[in-house]
């Protein structure tokens, strides 16, 4: 239901938007990004679930946990992981990953090399998906809205 939800608010958005002056096509970024005429493109959506092997609080969980965000950022270094963040825990639900392949093995491959993913702390749904190409340019931009700490 809380998908169905998201996917009509992100096309009463786009519904929103098309009454504005469409802004100038990137044939560039979009040949860049993957993208087909309607600036789509395809996916591996990756949901992380609480696995069987709960880690009981202290330095190994940290560690792990530690390792999960260098992971993280290995994959988005290397262009395959563009978007990960975390769930609100009902029903199990702990993250996602969006991997930018249409593979669901290359995926699958580069979330079972997480260290939550190793110990059992999570396990893992793989599913293709279809979706703004635009989701590219996360890894880019995300840095540039962080502010900076005093």
């Amino acid at each position: 239901m809380k998908l169905a939800c998201c996917a009509l608010a992100l096309l009463c958005t786009f519904g929103a938007h098309a009454q504005d002056a469409a802004p100038a096509y990137d044939a560039a970024r979009a040949q860049a990004w993957g993208a087909n005429d309607q600036g789509l493109r395809p996916y591996v959506f990756v949901l992380l679930k609480t696995g069987p092997k709960r880690m009981p609080a202290g330095p190994e969980r940290d560690e792990m946990f530690k390792g999960h965000f260098a992971n993280m950022a290995r994959l988005a270094k290397e262009g395959l992981l563009v978007y990960a963040g975390p769930m609100d825990g009902v029903d199990g639900w702990r993250g996602i990953f969006i991997f930018a392949t249409p593979d669901p093995e290359v995926a699958r491959k580069a979330a079972e090399s997480d260290p939550v993913i190793v110990s059992g702390e999570m396990v893992l749904e793989v599913h293709k998906h279809f979706g703004s190409a635009a989701l590219m340019g996360v890894n880019e931009w995300h840095p540039r809205l962080v502010k900076p700490q005093p």
